[in-house]
């Protein structure tokens, strides 16, 4: 793993994730292009176009030969041990409704591991960095997850994948972390949840079977801020999967949490 290519890809990311911030910021509220993108829902926008092409044409002007999988384009370039992973616009559904809880992310794989996280929140202005074996900051503040005397008069934050929809079991754990805990949160844009999960404002995160370019950055926030993401049966997650069910939390938590998702799908 070469130390200079990530500090590079560091220095584009933050510079290119703030131009495409300043665009979906402008266009907040004044988008023209709205439309379906599949049968569960979803929504794109001319934004989500505008700011991947923006980031995609940057990336590959200092890394052309890395791969890229872009949230709208799909994947582009050939296997490759660096792969760049790309939400130009996380959170699409909130965007177009006019609400204010969206995000960009860009992620750096290096084989199938996040070395590098980039998390932008145009309207707030801050900026999520996470650097592998190096921690991860909030606009150069380092941050650090928090453990709570009292779990259970926590905010949990739930993520589900989009072909979740009403599956029977998600909707039972999802009840009953809802009855368990002060608050559950499902804010639809994940890198958000992830990075409040990191600079302490929440305190777990519970995620059924939810993969895609959005991951991956905040799984890397929140180990660098001294999290544990670990798989429904305790194990610690590493690497990639198509199918993920994953629980996020202080490492005081570990044992609270999967309890907790144990009972809610029993």
């Amino acid at each position: 793993m070469d130390r200079k290519i990530i500090q590079t890809a560091k220095e584009i990311a933050i510079r290119i994730i703030r131009e495409a911030g300043l665009i979906s910021k402008e266009k907040f509220d004044n988008f023209v292009e709205l439309r379906s993108k599949d049968e569960f829902g979803d929504v794109v926008t001319e934004v989500d176009h505008i700011c991947e092409e923006i980031i995609i044409k940057q990336i590959q002007g200092v890394f052309p030969n890395h791969q890229i999988h872009s949230e709208e384009a799909g994947l582009i370039g050939t296997k490759h041990d660096w792969l760049w992973l790309i939400d130009p616009l996380d959170g699409t559904n909130n965007f177009a409704i006019g609400l204010p809880v969206f995000t960009i992310s860009i992620t750096l794989m290096y084989k199938r591991e996040p070395v590098l996280g980039v998390v932008y929140e145009p309207l707030t202005e801050r900026l999520f960095v996470s650097v592998i074996g190096e921690g991860t900051s909030c606009n150069n503040r380092q941050i650090q997850i928090k453990s709570n005397p009292n779990i259970f008069k926590g905010n949990i934050g739930w993520i589900q994948g989009h072909r979740v929809q009403n599956d029977p079991q998600a909707v039972k754990l999802r009840q009953y972390i809802d009855i368990r805990f002060k608050r559950m949160l499902r804010l639809w844009a994940p890198t958000l949840q992830w990075c409040m999960l990191a600079k302490g404002d929440i305190d777990g995160i519970v995620l059924y079977n939810s993969e895609g370019d959005d991951l991956y950055s905040g799984i890397l926030m929140v180990k660098e801020a001294g999290g544990l993401v670990i798989d429904f049966e305790g194990n610690k997650f590493n690497g990639m999967k198509e199918e993920p069910y994953l629980i996020a939390c202080h490492p005081d938590h570990k044992e609270e949490l999967l309890q907790i998702v144990r009972e809610g799908l029993s």
